[in-house]
Order: C-alpha cells, then structure tokens, then sequence
C-alpha cells in the first residue's frame, strides 16, 4: 500500500487548508518543486497534487509549479493530478507535461459526460476524485453538498473505465483526526477498481488500520498535514505500509 504525499498548490506555494477552506492555510514551502523532491528522497513512489486556485477557478492555475514538479522527480515517480480539470485539452496538456494520472472530481459529478469521454480518450490515466460527508458526494471545492451517494456514483464511474477512485472524507481533511476506515471499507468492498483513501491520515495505526483493508482494493492513502507538522513520520508509514 503506497503513502502518497499531498502537495496542494496554491499562489505558486505549498499548503494545506483545513477542511478545504481557502482562507484557513499553512505555508509549508514556497517552493513545491523541492518539497517533491524532499518527499521522492525519503521513499514517496507517488506524489499527490492539487491545483487548489484551479479548483476554484475551473481551469488550471499553477501549472508553471506542476511543470517544475514533475522536472524535480524521478519518472519512475507518478504525479497525480487535481484541481480545475474540466475539458479535454487540460487533460492532455497535463499528460503532456509529465503528469501521469489527471483526477476528475467536480466535472464528473456535475458532468458525467465529460468524465466518460476522458475515460475513453486517455485510457489508464484517469482517476475520479469524490469528496463526501456524512456518504453525499459535494462539489466545487467541498462548497456544495449534493444529493449525490457515493457509492451509486462511484459504481458508475467504475463501469466507465476510470483507473481509481479517491475518497476523501471532508471532515476529516486537515483535521488530523484519523482515517475513516468503514467508510473507505465500504466503498472498496462495493468496487472493482483500486480505492485510495484521503483525508485524516495522523498516525501509524491509521497506517495499520488500512493496510488490513490492501486485501479489499484500498491501494493507497494520501497523507498531508500529518507528514508537514511531524506527526507522522513519512518513512516510518511507508515501511509500515509494505509490512515490514
């Protein structure tokens, strides 16, 4: 199971918010690109990336940084991608970049069409990011709860072709208050495509906690605030993580 380092990008910087609120952030670095490099160098076999003003915007906002990231990692290091992706040249300009997964959330709930047609034209390279609260999906930088249950959607997107799906539990992102581990059961145990869990992530028995759902289809978890403030030591849980 991977650990997979959150960089969010916002202003060109690298920081955190706490539950999605764009006025609620820590700067952890000014430059994302070495944060990368930091995190490739301590074990990360993946690095998670969110255009935060792109979310926001609905297109990108600070792909100069996506740019340099990419160029600050090995490319045997796959970026992840979110964050203001609603056409089909975004996609392929990130793809282009170096970016090797582009995640789709906001487009694909209010635009199922689209996520579809991304399924189809860049095959193996499309993930579906779906945020929740209380198991309703919400949208446009977690401003909007809708009617929307998760696992219905998520079950639809499956059968589209996406390649994984990121659940993030809202109330928990940047709360440090621990993984919620039945509700990402529940969503791995209804799908056949790989789940990563987001949101909550604090110590290694969280680490433990999800590791004994890796035999359900949970392959990853992404880890923010925790790994920034020390709370959780980024190695450790990746050693962790593949059972030693």
């Amino acid at each position: 199971m991977l650990i997979i380092p959150a960089i969010d990008l916002k202003d060109g910087r690298c920081v955190r918010l706490q539950q999605g609120d764009m006025s609620k952030e820590t700067v952890f670095s000014e430059q994302p690109s070495k944060m990368a490099a930091q995190w490739a160098k301590a074990g990360a076999r993946r690095i998670h990336v969110v255009d935060l003003n792109g979310a926001v915007a609905g297109k990108p906002k600070n792909e100069e940084a996506v740019k340099a990231l990419v160029a600050a990692v090995d490319s045997d290091i796959p970026i992840q991608l979110g964050g203001g992706i609603r056409d089909l040249d975004t996609i392929e300009s990130y793809l282009d970049d170096g970016v090797s997964y582009v995640i789709i959330g906001t487009a694909a709930v209010k635009n199922p069409g689209f996520l579809h047609e991304a399924c189809d034209a860049f095959p193996g390279h499309i993930m579906v990011g779906l945020d929740a609260k209380d198991g309703k999906v919400a949208t446009d930088g977690w401003s909007k709860l809708t009617g929307h249950d998760v696992l219905d959607l998520a079950k639809r997107f499956q059968d589209y072709g996406v390649e994984a799906v990121i659940y993030t539990d809202i109330g928990r992102d940047g709360m440090m208050s621990g993984v919620n581990v039945e509700a990402t059961l529940k969503l791995a145990q209804a799908l056949t495509v790989p789940v990563i869990a987001s949101g909550g992530l604090t110590t290694l028995d969280d680490v433990t906690a999800l590791r004994a759902l890796e035999s359900e289809g949970v392959t990853g978890v992404i880890a923010g605030r925790a790994i920034y403030e020390g709370k959780l030591d980024f190695a450790a849980a990746q050693k962790l993580a593949d059972g030693n």
